[in-house]
């Protein structure tokens, strides 16, 4: 990066594979410690530091939130951010002797692009609420049980009763 710091136009392009020097994030999923990153990542000099831009492509690990079974999702986040010379004004990264560490800045942005509540498919019905079996593999009674007890007098009722009593004759009021 000597080449270019302080040549304000410069531009250099890298391709890399490297491997999570540890497991990233804390939620339903995450990237494993040793998964691969490919990263496409362009180094550009202007006056104020070094514009590092780029994309990242890995593959995350965990279990769906709504049933709880295993998957595994490909992430592909793109980042931008500016590394200020040492004396400038403060930011977040800088350059230090010569480089910038994208460590930091490439975790953040996988982590923070991780979905909170992961699905294994989009209408992933989750995990019967009596039995705790996935509700896409057991055929399930047809029959639904009320979840409160009070609504069992309910479970009778079927489309056509509501026919009859709207055809039921009115009876006038004297």
């Amino acid at each position: 990066m000597r080449d270019i710091e302080r040549h304000p136009g410069e531009m250099r392009e890298h391709s890399l594979d490297l491997a999570t020097p540890e497991k990233w994030g804390e939620g339903l999923l995450s990237i494993p410690e040793g998964e691969t990153l490919e990263l496409d990542v362009r180094l550009e000099s202007v006056h104020e530091g070094i514009l590092v831009s780029g994309t990242v492509d890995t593959t995350a690990t965990g279990v769906c939130g709504r049933c709880l079974i295993d998957i595994t999702e490909p992430v592909e986040v793109e980042f931008q951010e500016l590394f200020a010379y040492p004396g400038d004004e403060a930011s977040d990264y800088d350059v230090q002797d010569d480089h910038v560490d994208l460590e930091n800045l490439v975790r953040d942005a996988i982590v923070l692009s991780l979905p909170f509540q992961p699905v294994c498919q989009p209408d992933c019905p989750g995990l019967d609420p009596n039995t705790g079996e996935r509700l896409t593999e057991s055929p399930g009674n047809t029959e639904q049980t009320p979840a409160d007890p009070r609504w069992a007098a309910l479970q009778q009722y079927t489309p056509d009763d509501g026919d009859a009593l709207r055809a039921a004759p009115k009876t006038e009021k004297s």
